[in-house]
Order: C-alpha cells, then sequence, then structure tokens
C-alpha cells in the first residue's frame, strides 16, 4: 500500500547569522522528502559558497531580465544586495513530488504567503541580539560595518515573526532542530495534505 503525500512549500526565514542555513542543511541530509530551492543574487560570493549550490551569483543586469520575464516567485533587495527565487525551480520540484525549502527574508517570505497560501512559514529568532551580534563577528565574513547593519535589520525582522505560522528560538542548535524538524513533520500530517488508503 502506498499512501498519496502532497508535497509542500517551508519557508525558513530569520535574521542574517540566526542558523537558517545550519538548520535547513541538516534537515536536507536526513529526509530525502526535503530538497533546497537555490535563489538568485547580486551578492558577491563568500569564500566558502559555490556557484549553483549556495546561491547562483549573477550581474544587475541578468536579474533584471529575470524580474522582466516575471520568473521570481519573490524577489527582495536586502542588505545593498538583490535577491530572488525562480518559480521554475519550486514548480518543477514541487511536481517530483518533494518538497522544498526556501530561506528568505521577511520580504520575500510575505510575497511567498500571499501567492502560496498552503505555505509552511517558521522563523528562527536568537536569544538576544548581543548573541546574534557575535555569531556575524565570529563568522568574519563581512566588514564591522556590514555586520551592523546587519544587526540594525535583524531587529526590524524580528518585528515582523507573528506573521508567521511558527516561531523557534535558536539558542541550542540541537533542540531548535528537533522543533524544526518536528514542525515539518506534523505537517506532512496534515490531512489537506496526507492522503492515506485504507482497505
Amino acid at each position: 500500500m502506498q499512501d498519496e503525500r502532497k508535497s509542500m512549500l517551508i519557508v525558513i526565514s530569520g535574521p542574517s547569522g540566526v542558523g537558517k542555513g545550519t538548520i535547513y542543511r541538516r534537515l536536507l541530509d536526513n529526509d530525502p522528502s526535503l530538497t533546497f530551492s537555490v535563489s538568485v543574487t547580486t551578492r558577491t560570493p563568500r569564500p566558502d559558497e559555490i556557484d549553483g549550490v549556495h546561491y547562483y551569483f549573477i550581474s544587475c543586469e541578468a536579474y533584471d531580465e529575470l524580474l522582466n520575464q516575471d520568473a521570481f516567485l519573490e524577489h527582495a533587495d536586502v542588505h545593498g544586495n538583490r535577491y530572488g527565487t525562480l518559480k521554475s525551480q519550486v514548480d518543477e520540484k514541487m511536481a517530483q513530488g518533494l518538497s522544498v525549502v526556501l530561506d528568505i527574508d521577511p520580504q520575500g517570505a510575505r510575497q511567498v504567503m500571499s501567492l502560496r497560501s498552503d505555505c509552511v512559514s517558521i522563523f528562527l529568532l536568537p536569544k538576544s541580539i548581543s548573541q546574534l551580534r557575535d555569531r556575524l563577528y565570529n563568522r568574519n565574513t563581512e566588514t564591522p560595518e556590514v555586520i551592523e547593519r546587519r544587526v540594525k535589520n535583524a531587529k526590524d525582522e524580528i518585528a515582523q515573526r507573528s506573521m508567521y505560522q511558527y516561531a523557534v528560538v535558536n539558542d541550542n542548535l540541537e533542540l531548535a532542530y528537533d522543533q524544526v524538524a518536528a514542525i515539518i513533520t506534523a505537517e506532512k500530517q496534515r490531512t489537506t495534505r496526507f492522503f492515506p488508503e485504507v482497505e
């Protein structure tokens, strides 16, 4: 017997440095029904980032062309750079029966929620702003000016957490991961997504 299950779109948001990437990568490692949608961005790659794996790094001109083609499910200007999620990539993966994880900021999340009302939305929070600032400095990937801009933006992003269905505080990575994984497991069992056959 094979039960039918509808794939879902999972939005994970939170301030820069809160641990979104660490958590979603572990989700993908542990759940073969999940896949990640690689966003496009106009920002410069960090030293450890690979084009097509972490982001599609494109020029502003190429971004404008995609914008004109209405190719984005969501797009936003964040921290002085432009980001977007391609509709084609999300739809293709969901058509294959995979649930798609998006790592996007609140601007983009709001757009996705308005277009895909059945998406699952999770907001990750730090225990404190000082903890978040420490994480960003310890990451050692941006200048102090960029870090302080990200911290300032984080305060505005955290204020928007109530528009999400779920909030998880990442003070303990193992606990935060378990909580996010539990949310996804529960959402898979919704009667709008899970259609078990009873003989």
